[in-house]
Formats: C-alpha cells, structure tokens, sequence
C-alpha cells in the first residue's frame, strides 16, 4: 500500500510552509493556517513577504531582513539553516493595520532539483510566543525563580546571543570574501587577453573556498605575431596559495617577455620558487604559438598534458617535454622544451588537474573522458567549448579541486 504524502503532509502537526525559488507561496499545511489565522487563499500564489511583512509600528522590526537572508542563504548553499528565536508580528486579518506580537523558531530546508538546483523550500515554523510572553512577565519583589524558569530564561537569552554573534560571522565572511575576490581579480589581470577574441578562459576554485586559489591562467603577447599561453597550479587553497600564485605568475610573465622560449622561461621560475615559502611542487605548462610557422612550442613542470585538437576530432597530448614540477630537483636542471606543428582550425587546450582528477580514478581516465568530450565539442566556438566542458565534466558548480583552463582556437 503506498502512502499518501499529500495527506501527510496536510496532517503534519508542526506548520510548514513550502516556497517556490521565487519565495512564491505553492502549498501550505493546515496547521500552519491554523498559527497564522490565514486560509489556503490568502497565501498561495502570494510572496512571503508580500503575504507576512513586518510591522510598520515597530521600528526595529527584523523579521523580513532575517528570514530573507536565511532564505537566500538556503538558495545558494543548498543545505538547511536554522535560526534562532525570532519576533515576527503578523497582520490581524480583519483589521487593517493592526500587528499581533509573534515569536517564532523557524527552520527552512530545501529540496534540490535534478538540474542541481534548489527547486523548492520547506519553511518550517513552531510558534514560541507564549513561551518569549511567560518569560517577559515580570515577577513580584521576593518572587524566587523556578530552576526551570531559569533554565528557560538562560536558554533563550543564550538563543537571541547566538542570533546576533551568528550574523557578525556572517558580516565578517562576506567582507573577507569580497577581499579575497578583489584580490584575485586583480592578480589574474591578463591585458594581452583582450586582443584574442579566438581564446576562451575560465577560473573556479574548488567548492566552498572563498573564491580564491591557487591556480593561474596567463596570455602574453611577444613580437611577431607570436603569443604564449600558461596555466599553473600551486598547492594548496585560499588565500595563502593564492598569493604565491600571484607571484609565481606575475614571475613567469615576465620571464617569457624577456627570454621568449618557455623552457628557459620556466628555468627562470623554478630558480625564483626555491626562494619563495610555499612555491615549491608548484606545476606549471607554458606554451608559444608562432603564428608565421603554425607552431607550438612548449615545456612542462609536473602538470597535465595540453591538448591539441585537431577538426576531425582527433586529439594530440603534447607530452613530449615534461619534467618534474618547481624545485622538485636538489639541483638545477635545464628544463626540456618540445615542438608541435598546428593546422589553422586547430584548438589548443591547457587545462589544471581539477578538471581531469577525480577521487579513487586512474588520471589516464581523466584524460581519455576530456579528450571525447573534446572531440564531440570541437566545433563550438572557444567561449561555447569551454562551457560545454565544463558541463560534460559536470563541474559547472566546481570540483574539490580548483580549476583554470585555457581554450585556443588556432
């Protein structure tokens, strides 16, 4: 016998309320009708806050404010948030105008779409205002509290303190986070970037970072008509890694102006790591394009192959010149550097190992589900090749890892 949701949920005791994307009223049970003194048609189709705003009679009302930024943050985390006891008066219906005090636990939970998305939120409620109301009254002289009313009143003003450190917290990430943002911006600045119409970049850190990491993608214009492209991956996250990746490259854009070969351009690099804390097994790929003699000249510390894709599908690792990553050697090296000849139509890839790794996989794995998404893809125009990637490679809302790539059409 299958069981009847829609019955148990209109059963269901405690209130709930079930919201749209859009914060659009779509179902609501009859015990939450019941705390509010609001029918079915009060509130279907109505927006929360159109249907519960706050009271215009209390200033300091903070009911919309906080429940929207719950709401929000349940949107984009896609996980559960629960709040602390909050007042939030509703409208006496039949009475224009007219605000009843109200105290509320909320918790608001979502329900996550196939596309990934949050598609829906269960707003669940328990109505707490006679307990907030017991708590106010106040007691004659020489009255002795009760251990249980002490208890409660301990509780709840431990609950409205945890509400105001909470949204300090939350102040302090943001501003942290805008920070970390700027400054990654700013470090990733490629000028030469805007004269290339026929390359396509992106950048993700991993999942639940600050937006900032330690990977790197760079276009350089040198004279002739030849360009270098790099990407580099430091380990580590966050703004520690991102730092010295801001270094390494602002080092190696440098280098490849002045020396123009990449293998020497990264010799330059893996010298200046050994001097810089936390630089060291960073992995690098940097290449030039000649484009008088279609070719592609390139060297390798430690990171995945390029791919050259070629407009039959078939595609080319260049592997040819890969040594081991910055400073992995006790002594200094001379790095190996490789050629490759291209055909117009071409599409060169560069790419970190976020895209291509994933936990408990063989790499080879990796490589061989890009290179057919390459193929399938290779078509598309760089900027709708490198979303197409991504989303074959079901990383469009991140990895574990960071990732930057490099999209070239030749």
């Amino acid at each position: 016998m299958g069981m009847d949701y829609e019955a148990l949920f209109a059963a269901t005791p405690s209130p709930y309320l079930v919201l749209g994307r859009d914060l659009l009223i779509v179902e609501v049970n009859q015990a939450y009708l019941e705390a509010t003194g609001r029918s079915r048609q009060d509130l279907l189709g109505q927006h929360i806050f159109d249907a519960f705003p706050d009271n215009p009679n209390e200033p300091e009302a903070d009911g919309v404010r906080n429940l929207s930024a719950s709401l929000n943050r349940v949107l984009a985390s896609r996980q559960p948030d629960t709040m602390a006891l909050q007042r939030y008066d509703i409208a006496v219906m039949g009475h224009p105008g007219h605000f009843e005090e109200r105290w509320w636990s909320p918790i608001n939970t979502p329900i996550v779409g196939q596309d990934g998305r949050v598609a829906w939120i269960i707003h669940r409620v328990e109505d707490v205002t006679a307990f907030v109301r017991a708590r106010a009254i106040t007691k004659r002289p020489g009255d002795d509290l009760t251990e249980r009313d002490a208890l409660e009143a301990e509780l709840y003003g431990r609950a409205r303190e945890l509400q105001r450190l909470n949204e300090e917290l939350r102040n302090a990430h943001t501003r942290e986070r805008q920070v970390a943002v700027t400054l990654q911006e700013a470090m990733l600045q490629s000028p030469d970037l805007a004269r290339h119409q026929d390359v396509a970049v992106r950048y993700l850190p991993a999942a639940g970072s600050l937006n900032v990491c330690g990977d790197w993608y760079d276009v350089v214009d040198l004279a002739d008509g030849r360009f270098a492209v790099a990407v580099g991956d430091v380990v580590g996250h966050g703004l520690e890694a991102a730092a010295v990746m801001g270094m390494l490259r602002s080092a190696l854009s440098a280098a490849i102006r002045a020396l123009e070969r990449p293998a020497q351009a990264l010799e330059v690099l893996g010298l200046y790591a050994r001097s810089l804390e936390g630089a060291l097994n960073t992995t690098v790929v940097k290449a030039m394009v000649d484009t008088r003699s279609h070719l592609i000249i390139y060297s390798n510390a430690g990171h995945p192959p390029p791919v050259l894709v070629h407009p039959d599908g078939a595609c080319m690792l260049l592997d040819e010149a890969v040594d081991p990553p910055l400073g992995a050697r006790p002594q200094h090296v001379p790095r190996p550097q490789a050629g490759q000849p291209y055909s117009p139509g071409d599409t060169l890839v560069l790419y970190t190992d976020g895209l291509i790794e994933r936990r408990d996989e063989d790499i080879d794995a990796g490589l061989a589900r890009l290179t057919e998404a390459l193929g399938h893809h290779r078509f598309l125009s760089p900027e709708r090749l490198a979303d197409a990637l991504l989303a074959d490679l079901g990383l469009v809302r991140g990895a574990h890892d960071d990732i930057a790539l490099v999209v070239v059409r030749l």
